[in-house]
């Protein structure tokens, strides 16, 4: 079975990333670059006796993708418990909405942002009312 074990986000500014990941979501990093061999910060996003991922940020090794393109990638989704102040970190954290907050009736809010490297990744809270 090929159950998805890490994820890596491609980033231009290191430090950038890591306070805007660590400020919007609480995750931290461990330097993993001596093992890369290129910067490679390790991305601890939650308690590991609850379900999800760790990743990593990675150095960006070519231009990025134009603005309004198409994806050619995945892009992740953070639970979350409270939308609306999630949504405030990221935007006063440099974020912008890429796709607004919008209902999954009768199971979730759900919407997407870019980060301040460009990428795309969503938010989810579960809400059973959303319509």
């Amino acid at each position: 079975m090929g159950r998805l074990i890490h994820f890596e986000i491609h980033v231009d500014d290191m430090e950038r990333a890591k306070k805007f990941y660590g400020d919007v979501f609480g995750w931290t990093f461990e330097d993993w670059s001596d093992y890369a061999g290129m910067p490679y910060f390790g991305a601890v996003t939650g308690d590991a006796s609850e379900p999800g991922i760790n990743g990593a940020l990675m150095q960006r090794q070519s231009p990025p993708p134009a603005p309004g393109q198409a994806m050619t990638g995945y892009a992740c989704t953070m639970g979350v418990e409270d939308y609306d102040s999630t949504e405030a970190k990221i935007m006063s954290s440099g974020g912008q909405v890429a796709l607004p907050k919008h209902a999954l009736p009768g199971m979730a809010w759900q919407g997407y942002y870019m980060d301040t490297e460009g990428n795309v990744f969503g938010i989810h809270q579960p809400d059973e009312n959303a319509k």
